[in-house]
């Protein structure tokens, strides 16, 4: 039995290995994943990276006030609202109001602050938390570690966009029980999936 169980382990490494990696560029191509993007400084070293991305049939123009207006109690983050949003359903129109964000505003309960911006271009966040805090709101959430969140608009042409994100995470060992991470990387990627997947219905005006 425990023989067994060493080969099936030493068979099935390689295939989590892979749809790891598969979860971890969602949608981006190699040299996406690997180019440097606003934001990388943040973090001097990072325990986990995952770089995503789609195709917005939309112009940079189009696109953009989609991201300006994103985060907690404002447009929302397009993505599970009732886990990051209280609730709220995210905006499916432009608010004018929070077309204007500016370094230094928090935009995310947990502390997510926008550390970097260039309209049009791109958006880097950030938040750090040295020791756990625990949230008590839908359940009981471990705040941890630190990340950066970083959305990046390429224009292919003047009706084509790329949007590439990318997440970085830093926690220790001793924050971060190893078992966790599973659950962690899981819930990263769809949510990734499902707001890259929201703004694209929004800026392609397809949204309901």
């Amino acid at each position: 039995m425990t023989f067994c169980l060493f080969v099936g382990g030493i068979i099935s490494f390689p295939l989590l290995l892979l749809l790891r990696r598969r979860h971890q560029t969602w949608g981006a191509t190699g040299d996406e994943a690997c180019a440097p993007m606003p934001g990388d400084t943040e973090l001097r070293r990072a325990f986990f990276q995952a770089t995503r991305a789609i195709t917005i049939n939309a112009s940079v123009d189009a696109v953009w006030p989609w991201i300006a207006q994103m985060g907690y109690r404002r447009a929302g983050w397009y993505g599970f609202d009732q886990f990051d949003n209280d609730g709220i359903p995210s905006a499916t129109r432009i608010l004018p109001e929070f077309q204007d964000p500016h370094v230094g505003e928090t935009i995310g309960e947990e502390g997510l602050t926008i550390r970097a911006i260039e309209p049009t271009r791109s958006l880097v966040l950030a938040f750090s938390h040295p020791t756990t805090v625990w949230v008590f709101k839908e359940g009981i959430w471990p705040k941890f570690g630190a990340s950066s969140l970083s959305y990046l608009l390429r224009p292919l042409d003047s009706d084509h966009t790329r949007l590439v994100v990318r997440m970085r995470f830093a926690a220790s060992l001793v924050s971060v029980p190893m078992l966790w991470w599973p659950f962690f990387e899981i819930g990263d990627f769809l949510n990734a999936r499902r707001q890259l997947s929201g703004i694209r219905l929004r800026a392609e005006g397809r949204a309901t």
